[in-house]
Parts: structure tokens; sequence; C-alpha cells
């Protein structure tokens, strides 16, 4: 009985996603509203929920809570959920670290998971896991290690691969060279690859760099920021809804005490690790100092059409569930269900039937 269920449900949430998939393509071909809204992830409260975001609904439709994505527990013996800390998307397929500090790569259309057997814990201070494919269209996941969180000193990186056709993890390489600072740990996914915001380090001076990970080579690559050091403080990676391109908040200086907020998109990415950026959106710098929502490492959505950033009020001091952010203007946004609901993570999500290459 209990296998015919399990059988019946992954057949219903088959059904559910293919609707989805057909209603997201639907909706992009022909609906005059298709660039007004978008299908989001929500983690709130240890929850995986579907959202869509009306940027032009007023402020009490924004934000509207379509369904939630359910992930049992296979240790339970009960139809108990898991308590999900954090989630890193890749061309729809999340993998999500339990609050008991477990590993799952979950596709929550389908239903499909893939539970990791972490490698033994070698008692670094700072670990970071993200998940992406090589151009052979392997999935495999990438664990940095340090020592330290990162910041002022070096120390020294280790990282490993889990190739999902071996079920097994393998160590590539380790540094001194560069690390990444624990507070801007938050890698992002474009076209397969992983980047980060790191430090490198010149005659003992941290100078901050885009990291990438290639997952076909598997090797580490230094990529060309569009702000110089000097009077640009990079904050935060991100896409932007539309095009999925790579996306970058940094703070610029101004006068003495007086910041701005510019928000930078990657229009073409080189092999050799030379890119293109244009600035996308400029936030006047009265925004930032009367909400105080940016901060290093913070989570954002982009959307290039209509100049707006989307992020969770956890970011910052505020206590509010979400922010809206154009040029000059922040609008605050509750959630209407719950108002000590927090959303910890926000994620442009594609509906996908990619199934794991599982060994």
């Amino acid at each position: 009985m209990h296998k015919f269920n399990e059988s019946y449900r992954k057949l219903i949430l088959k059904q559910r996603c293919d609707a989805l998939i057909k209603d997201v393509n639907f909706t992009k071909k022909h609906s005059a509203n298709a660039s007004r809204q978008s299908l989001v992830i929500m983690l709130i409260d240890f929850r995986v929920y579907l959202v869509s975001i009306d940027l032009h609904g007023s402020q009490e439709s924004i934000v509207k809570v379509t369904s939630q994505f359910s992930l049992k527990d296979p240790l339970s013996n009960s139809l108990k959920e898991v308590d999900i800390r954090d989630v890193f998307h890749c061309d729809g397929l999340l993998l999500c670290t339990t609050k008991d500090n477990r590993l799952v790569v979950w596709n929550p259309c389908s239903g499909e998971t893939g539970w990791i057997i972490k490698p033994k814990s070698s008692r670094k201070r700072f670990v970071c896991y993200s998940l992406g494919k090589s151009s052979c269209n392997k999935y495999k996941i990438l664990k940095v290690d340090q020592d330290r969180y990162g910041f002022l000193r070096q120390c020294l990186v280790v990282y490993e691969v889990y190739d999902f056709t071996s079920s097994l993890w393998r160590r590539v390489g380790e540094t001194r060279n560069w690390c990444i600072y624990g507070f801007k740990n938050r890698g992002i996914s474009v076209n397969g690859d992983t980047y980060w915001l790191a430090y490198r380090f010149s005659q003992d001076l941290p100078k901050e760099f885009l990291l990438r990970f290639d997952y076909s080579t598997e090797r580490f690559e230094s990529v060309s920021l569009p702000v110089d050091h000097l009077s640009h403080h990079p904050m935060a990676l991100s896409v932007t809804r539309e095009e999925q391109k790579l996306c970058l908040i940094s703070l610029r200086e101004c006068n003495i005490c007086v910041f701005g907020i510019d928000v930078w998109m990657a229009t073409k990415i080189e092999s050799d690790g030379a890119m293109s950026w244009r600035k996308l959106l400029a936030v006047d710098g009265s925004v930032y100092r009367k909400f105080l929502v940016f901060c290093n490492g913070m989570n954002f959505l982009a959307d290039r059409e209509n100049k707006v950033l989307v992020f969770p009020g956890k970011n910052g001091v505020s206590g509010r569930f979400l922010h809206i952010v154009r040029e000059d203007k922040c609008i605050q946004v509750d959630h209407n269900d719950d108002a000590k609901s927090r959303c910890s993570v926000l994620i442009n999500y594609v509906p996908t039937l990619v199934q794991l290459q599982q060994g």
C-alpha cells in the first residue's frame, strides 16, 4: 500500500509539474502581463513556497503564495516534513541544507530527491555547498571548506566535488591564494557555473574579485568586476528575472559618509574570464540612508525591465517581510497571512522535469 501511495503521489506531482510548465510557457508567449509577474521560490520559516510577485499590483497583492512544496523526511515513518535552512538553485533543482545539517538535491516540481552523504567533517570554521553542471549536462556538487571566515587574513581553502554517477566525493584541490568571505558565501548559478565574491591576497592585503567555478574543468577562475575596489564596495550577486544574467550590487562612495547603490548586469561572459557589464539601476543615496536594508551577502532578485530590486526584510535591520526598491523609493511589504513570518531566501524559479543521473 505504501509503494502504491508513493507512486500515486509522484504521478500527481508530475502532472502538476507538466501543467505548471505549460502554464509558464503559455504566459511567456501570450500574456501582456508576462513581464509583470514571475514565479519565485521563497524559503519561509524553513518551508519552500512557490510565490508569484506582481510588481504593478497594490501593496496588499504584490506577493501571492501559490503553493507549498513539501519535502518529506526519509528517516521518519510519519509524514513529517524536513526543516530546510538554506537553498541553492540551479536549473530548477534545489540543493537544500536541512536544519539538522543534512544535504539533499530536490526537484520540487517532480518530487525527485537525492540525499547526499556528506564527506567526513574537517572541522573547518566555514563550509559552503553549490550545485552546477558540466558542458555535457552532468550535475555535480561543490564543497568549499575554509579554516577561517576569510576576511583580512589568508586561510586554507580545500574543495571537493560530488559526482552523481559515482555517488562519491573527490578532493580536487586546495589553495591559500584566495578565500570566500563568510558573509558573502551566497554563490549564484549562471549557465551551469557558480560565482562568488571572493578575496585574493597581494602583499598580505585583501582585494575583492569575482570567482567562478567551472564544473567541466573542475577549476576556479578569476572574472573581471565592473567596478574598482577603491570607490566601490561589491556586496552581493544575483541574476536578472528575464534572462537569468549575472547581477552585482555595489556600494558606491559619493562623498564622505554619503553612499549610493549601483546594480550591474553582465552582458557578455568570455571563457578567458573577461566580462562586459552595464549599469542596470542606480538607487538614490537617500533610500540607502533611510532604510538601511542593503548589506553584504544579501539575497535579492533584479528586474531589468522594471528597474526594480526585490529582497527579504531579513537582509538588514528591518523586520518587514519583503522590500521592493526602485531608483528613488522603497516599498515595504508584509506577509498578509502571518505578520511574524520571515522570508530568508528568494529565488527566480522555472519548473523543470530534469532528472538526476544518480549512480
